[in-house]
């Protein structure tokens, strides 16, 4: 039986484990961690860091000679570049070495799209001795003239060290951050593009661009670029617009250099036209190749582009492919709406974790992947490593497929430790604070109202919260949504359902907590009666 060399073992790489495993391969799993999730699934696995492609190299000749390699591949991971450096000097398929380091290199990728006039952000490279400066020399040396500006590691990925700048005092602490962030100590400072957000997946082979996955993106709570969902297939763009999009990601993969293998992209369609954010040469990360476009499509991505690593590609599915009336353009269209959305929590310490099995039952609903638990601390994210979980669903319609996704999410709840100074630092925030934000977003004049409630007056679980509440906040109970999408009324509702005692609260306390904390402040005030609720 002839080996695998998979790179990675954490979760997204499982699928790619289980594709090995499947296509009659000895699944041989490389990663730096003994203790990742994937280890159990590997039929061997070695410990190697994916940086050390010399290592991996000599572990891949080891195989060779003792047992013949079939493939090199990874999925979700940021080290495609190790992949096709091993394949490279092996002479097994895949993307050049050089092409996949312009992909993994955020200043290689730029310089590539600027030199083929594929259309991207004007960029400047912080070096770790530029960052060093003060935020006026920096943006001095940038030439940028104005805000908003991005920046971002060089090399990394999961919007770690991305963020939004907004001011010149903003500049030299995030330069400085975004480096810290980066394996080579280097951040890309960039124009900000508005519009809508979307991920392709594709399999790019003999010269074709295969398009196996186009989703719209749900990026929120800036200045951090959160990914609180994605749903599949895309919508909400006409037709030319979606051929532009299409056309500029392969004209962007060209000037890459990327022949053989997968391709993925970050893409927006701003005022200006489509821009690309960025192209890896690998599948995506956060659920979408590996779980919501096989049950919107039927097609096993993973599987696929596992076939030609493999120099085997898998004839049948991919004379599935549809004309997009593009030339050199095809797809492998999904035929149902998949949604996944995430969850995420104010600071603090997991107690406890509520609502999984509810939100298992919720028809539609394929899986509830939680990334938490009791025992683990959490923060408002400010990357997309720091959320709390997923649910993905699926239904033939979008819109059901969306509203039980979400309505899943709404019926989880994670439940805090009392005594924390990072719970009790954001609770004691304003109501308006920009980020990390409240609960509920609200208006000025209701805010303002909820200040004036009394201070003096108490409310208990077994009463009725709304006979309290300020006339200025009655419209918004039923209809605004937190986070998890849940409205203040379903979160009053399972206030009552998880928090079993007679508690009393201030009344003016109560609201504030709501607005600021959603469910977990009320249950995080309940269980700590007895400290200062004003």
């Amino acid at each position: 039986m002839k080996a695998a060399l998979i790179l990675g073992a954490g979760l997204m790489q499982i699928p790619a484990i289980k594709a090995a495993k499947k296509a009659g391969y000895y699944a041989v799993v490389a990663d730096g961690n003994p203790g990742a999730v994937g280890v159990p699934e590997a039929d061997r696995f070695e410990p190697v860091d994916l940086k050390d492609i010399e290592g991996l190299l000599k572990l891949a000749e080891e195989l060779r000679d003792a047992m013949g390699l079939a493939a090199l591949f990874t999925a979700g991971t940021d080290f495609s570049a190790s992949v096709a450096y091993v394949a490279e000097k092996l002479g097994l398929p895949g993307h050049s070495y050089e092409a996949a380091r312009n992909a993994s290199d955020k200043i290689r990728m730029r310089t590539c799209f600027a030199k083929a006039g594929v259309a991207s952000p004007a960029f400047f490279e912080i070096t770790e001795e530029i960052s060093q400066l003060d935020s006026v020399s920096i943006l001095a040396q940038s030439g940028f003239t104005g805000f908003p500006l991005v920046i971002k590691p060089c090399d990394n990925m999961g919007a770690r060290g991305c963020r939004i700048i907004n001011s010149l005092e903003e500049l030299g602490p995030a330069s400085r951050e975004a480096v810290q962030y980066s394996r080579t100590s280097r951040a890309i400072l960039e124009e900000y593009m508005d519009g809508m957000e979307f991920s392709i997946d594709s399999i790019v082979l003999n010269g074709e661009l295969i398009v196996t996955g186009f989703a719209n993106r749900h990026i929120f709570y800036p200045p951090y670029f959160i990914e609180m969902g994605h749903t599949l297939p895309v919508s909400g763009i006409s037709e030319e617009q979606r051929n532009a999009l299409l056309q500029t990601f392969f004209d962007g993969i060209k000037s890459l250099g990327l022949t053989t293998g997968v391709a993925k992209a970050d893409i927006k369609l701003t005022s200006k036209g489509p821009m690309i954010g960025e192209i890896a040469a690998r599948l995506s990360g956060g659920y979408m190749s590996g779980w919501t476009y096989p049950y919107a499509s039927d097609c096993n991505l993973t599987d696929l582009a596992f076939s030609i690593a493999c120099s085997t590609p898998d004839q049948n599915v991919l004379s599935r492919k549809v004309p997009t009336g593009i030339p050199g353009i095809f797809e492998l269209p999904a035929v149902r709406t998949s949604a996944e959305r995430a969850w995420v929590s104010i600071p603090g310490l997991v107690k406890e974790t509520l609502g999984y099995d509810d939100a298992a039952d919720v028809e539609g609903v394929r899986d509830v992947l939680p990334r938490v638990q009791p025992g683990d601390r959490v923060r408002f994210p400010v990357n997309n490593v720091e959320k709390c979980g997923n649910i993905i669903a699926v239904k033939p319609g979008r819109e059901d497929a969306i509203h039980a996704a979400e309505k899943a999410v709404a019926k989880i709840v994670l439940r805090l430790q009392t005594a924390d100074h990072d719970t009790d630092e954001f609770l004691s925030q304003p109501l308006d604070t920009v980020f990390p934000p409240s609960a509920y977003q609200l208006p000025e004049q209701v805010l303002k109202a909820i200040e004036r409630l009394p201070e003096d007056q108490y409310i208990s679980v077994s009463d009725s919260p709304e006979s309290t509440a300020p006339s200025e906040l009655l419209p918004f109970l039923d209809s605004l949504t937190d986070w998890n999408h849940r409205t203040m009324k379903t979160s009053l509702i399972l206030f009552n359902r998880f928090e079993k005692g007679n508690v009393q609260l201030p009344v003016r306390a109560f609201w504030k907590l709501l607005v600021r904390g959603g469910i977990q402040g009320l249950l995080y005030a309940a269980d700590s009666v007895g400290g200062d609720l004003k």
